[in-house]
């Protein structure tokens, strides 16, 4: 479990919660339970190194406040439109017996045992995270998925998963999918060579110019053919009458 320092604060003015921030620190708040809200400050460094993991908003924090220690979640935190620094956290108090609705995260190991990711299968990831209702005091940090033996065409379902006592997924009424194994996408063919391409460029000019040549040929046969046919019908013909001098008259 991490921990982190809190100090009480006493800041009632936007100016106040602005020299508060520029001096490394951000105001939140501690609620829930029996207790009194308190106002509290954490230091900015502290707060952005516990971001940079995954599970922040589902993993409870040892919050050392003036000496005493509580257990809390946190539960909501705002950021800077333009500097994207956090201004501000929620922390809920984790309080015995009471259940809380979570988004945890799902974590996939051994792909390298995976008969179906070593033939080139694809791990199409359906929910990285999945909301469950948790007792606080059995908040699990992530749920894991064991790739070892894994082939393509099988899927992982809630139902798949162990989940601690008293841990249920808010979707009730169905087996949902997590994630399944898909057979590899297709494989495009690699493109010829240069060399290849280039010579079947010149063998296809090659077949065009020996066709043109062959039409122009055949054309001139043709022609050749209808003159001595018409040659033929001409000398067929009858040579035209002449009028004799007598029917002139």
């Amino acid at each position: 479990m991490n921990s982190i320092e809190a100090t009480i604060r006493n800041t009632n003015t936007k100016g106040e919660l602005n020299t508060l921030r520029r001096k490394g620190n951000v105001p939140g708040i501690i609620y829930g339970g029996k207790d009194e809200n308190q106002q509290v400050s954490v230091s900015t460094k502290e707060i952005k190194n516990l971001l940079e993991k995954e599970n922040f908003l589902s993993n409870v924090l040892a919050l050392n406040l003036e000496g005493k220690n509580q257990n809390v979640l946190p539960r909501e935190i705002k950021y800077d439109v333009i500097t994207d620094e956090p201004i501000h956290v929620d922390f809920l108090r984790v309080v015995k017996g009471t259940k809380i609705i979570l988004e945890i995260p799902v974590k996939f190991i051994n792909n390298e045992k995976s008969p179906g990711l070593k033939r080139g299968g694809v791990l199409n990831i359906v929910r990285r995270k999945v909301e469950l209702k948790c007792p606080t005091e059995n908040i699990p940090t992530e749920l894991v998925i064991d790739l070892d033996g894994v082939d393509i065409g099988d899927s992982f379902k809630i139902s798949s998963i162990k989940l601690p006592e008293n841990v249920i997924p808010t979707i009730q009424g169905r087996d949902f999918v997590i994630a399944t194994l898909a057979a590899p996408t297709v494989i495009k063919e690699p493109e010829k060579p240069a060399e290849e391409t280039a010579e079947g460029t010149e063998g296809a000019e090659g077949t065009t110019e020996g066709t043109a040549e062959g039409e122009v040929k055949a054309a001139a046969e043709s022609d050749k053919k209808e003159g001595d046919k018409d040659k033929k019908e001409g000398d067929k013909k009858e040579p035209e009458k002449k009028e004799s001098p007598k029917e002139k008259k």
